[in-house]
């Protein structure tokens, strides 16, 4: 891998999946391990459309850690800038597939998680300023040292190319609401794209309505919004008009890992030149690929299975 197009900065962890469906937690009797994590599972779906795209995170110096490497380089992703904190556990994530769409997780990531400790000295700076697209996440600033880190990095860059904020609101992370707003919302001025539902556009911007939140996330510079509305498909805006995307009907095992996939196959887009109708069809078709299937990196689709369900 001589030259990365995009770089994901953030989470990462070990998802244990129930092999047994639709049932509490506590009656599971085995589980399915895979890689995970939003910002590395963007990087795989990435890779799979034929994308050189890297990961900026750590882990912890245990058997999970060698996993995330290994498990990272087998899909085609560079681990070159994944780094490990010496004191802290690699995070592992449970999930419980009931009810199927929207699955409980249950994060072990105390007393922090390792990718929340990227310090400055920890990024890669030639990558950051340089590479074609850079994406970043609302997890990323939950704590320190990781959310000064990225806002060096969000300076750094100063908008150039596609910097995409992937709004990624987990109310697990934050002490409130209010905390939340203020760390993700400075970002908006630092970056290009950004991406979220409902939910994350409420505590971006202060208001769940789709046409408000692109509005007052285009008033902020931002040059592509796109806001996903659930079964009512996704609003795409730009300063020149928005459309809105209808969704493709799947019967869902697991809805996790389906905004990844559309996260991927975002970053494929932008970095193919699409116009944005274009890109937000087939990151809808990449999201239903990986809601109709049980996990997230495993599970995400290469461009033959996107264009045949499109």
């Amino acid at each position: 891998m001589t030259s990365l197009e995009v770089l994901t900065v953030g989470r990462v962890g070990v998802d244990l999946y129930p092999e047994q469906s639709g049932v509490p937690l506590a009656e599971v009797s085995t589980f399915a391990k895979s890689l995970g994590g939003t910002a590395t599972n963007v990087a795989v779906a990435a890779a799979r459309l034929g994308r050189r795209a890297g990961v900026l995170t750590k882990v912890g110096p245990d058997g999970f850690g060698t996993y995330v490497r290994q498990a990272l380089e087998g899909f085609g992703v560079s681990s070159e800038h994944v780094g490990t904190s010496p004191d802290l556990l690699t995070p592992v994530v449970f999930c419980e597939l009931n009810p199927p769409a929207d699955p409980p997780l249950l994060f072990y990531r105390l007393p922090i998680a390792p990718d929340l400790t990227i310090s400055e000295d920890d990024v890669p700076w030639d990558v950051v300023r340089d590479v074609p697209l850079l994406w970043v996440t609302g997890t990323g600033v939950s704590a320190e040292p990781a959310r000064s880190s990225q806002r060096a990095m969000l300076g750094s860059r100063a908008r150039l190319g596609h910097t995409v904020l992937d709004l990624d609101y987990r109310p697990m992370f934050w002490p409130d609401v209010e905390t939340a707003r203020r760390e993700i919302s400075w970002m908006l001025d630092y970056v290009t794209v950004a991406v979220g539902n409902r939910t994350e556009c409420e505590v971006a911007v202060g208001t769940s309505d789709p046409d408000e939140a692109a509005d007052r996330l285009l008033a902020r510079g931002i040059s592509l919004a796109l806001i996903k509305k659930g079964a009512e498909g996704v609003l795409v805006a730009t300063p020149e008009g928005r459309w809105t995307v209808e969704p493709n009907p799947v019967e869902v095992v697991c809805g996790l890992g389906a905004g990844d996939a559309f996260g991927g196959s975002l970053v494929h887009g932008l970095l193919s030149g699409w116009d944005p109708v274009k890109i937000a069809r087939y990151a809808n078709a990449a999201g239903a690929i990986v809601a109709s299937r049980l996990a997230c990196a495993d599970a995400m689709p290469d461009q033959k299975e996107i264009e045949d369900l499109l």
